[in-house]
């Protein structure tokens, strides 16, 4: 008996694995179809390195999870990555309507509606752009992580939670004034009697991480370095935060942090330059978020909530009801 192919999803989020990549797709994707499934890729040379460009038997370039996709392909499909791309390239090919996240580097004309950060140079009848990136934080997100990590309702306030990237090309942070940052904090803290936690990035360099065990432990708050130090607080520290510090590094980090209502604000925002400088020139120039100070004063908050926005006009311009 001839072994039946499972349905495929109404809507499929097409990632490579890359955490960046997979947030933006599955954002979107659920944004879009709250049953939304998802694809990592696992791609093949040579089809990988000059992805998303079509050549002969691209579809073999990827390992078996896509091809029963493309006998019965989804609706829509959402990607995000140049290895994403080019799925969603064969995708469309094969019946879906398709969602590129970031500029693929090839005509827009290839997928049905492209979404790019506003500072990309891409724009077109089919090209939608936003402020920073796309992210699962909206009010019902924040009120589940809070339900989930009920412990951070418990840490003293003001609740300050420092979130950490590190050194970037675009963001030449030293360590001397990280170190400097956390001894400002938490003498900060211990001055007001609250509590200051902080989470790292895959990004965080080991003698960044350190320091964050250096912290004093009778400080209220937690820090987190890595999975060593048990599950990532990182969503309910979002959500029961009074403030937030971000470092300058990360436009996905500082696109979350300002999507909540806590007051945000940057540390060494200068250090930044190239692409990402246009987005935090938006946060600073709309009052979204302030370049950190002495007072860590509490100001009006309006979150950011670029991705609602865009899932409502891509509903409108594929037809989704």
């Amino acid at each position: 008996m001839q072994r039946s192919t499972p349905a495929a999803p109404n809507c499929l989020a097409v990632h490579d694995g890359r955490a960046g990549h997979a947030r933006q797709a599955q954002a979107l994707a659920c944004l879009l179809d709250p049953g939304a499934g998802a694809l990592c890729l696992t791609p093949r040379p040579p089809w990988r390195w000059v992805a998303p460009r079509l050549l002969p038997g691209a579809a073999q370039g990827f390992d078996p999870g896509l091809h029963p996709l493309l006998r019965q392909p989804p609706r829509l499909a959402v990607g995000c990555g140049r290895q994403a791309a080019l799925a969603t390239r064969l995708l469309r090919r094969a019946g879906s309507r398709v969602v590129q996240v970031l500029d693929p580097r090839l005509p827009a004309r290839h997928w049905d509606a492209l979404v790019v950060p506003m500072h990309d140079r891409l724009r077109g009848d089919n090209v939608l752009t936003l402020h920073g990136s796309l992210h699962p934080v909206d009010d019902r997100w924040l009120q589940h992580a809070a339900a989930a990590f009920p412990q951070g309702a418990q840490l003293p306030a003001p609740r300050t939670v420092l979130l950490v990237g590190g050194p970037t090309r675009h963001a030449p942070l030293t360590t001397p004034v990280f170190l400097a940052l956390l001894t400002r904090l938490a003498a900060q803290t211990r001055a007001e009697g609250g509590s200051f936690s902080v989470v790292a990035s895959p990004r965080t360099p080991p003698d960044w991480a350190q320091a964050l065990a250096r912290i004093d432990p009778a400080l209220p708050g937690l820090r987190w370095r890595g999975p060593a130090d048990g599950p990532n607080p990182y969503a309910g520290l979002l959500a029961h935060a009074d403030r937030l510090i971000c470092t300058p590094d990360s436009v996905n980090m500082l696109s979350e942090a300002a999507a909540t209502a806590a007051p945000l604000f940057v540390w060494q925002p200068a250090y930044i330059r190239g692409r990402p400088r246009h987005f935090l020139d938006h946060l600073l120039g709309s009052g979204r978020a302030k370049p950190l100070d002495e007072t860590l004063a509490a100001y009006p908050v309006q979150p950011l909530r670029e991705p609602e926005r865009i899932a409502s006009q891509l509903r409108q311009w594929l037809g989704l009801a």
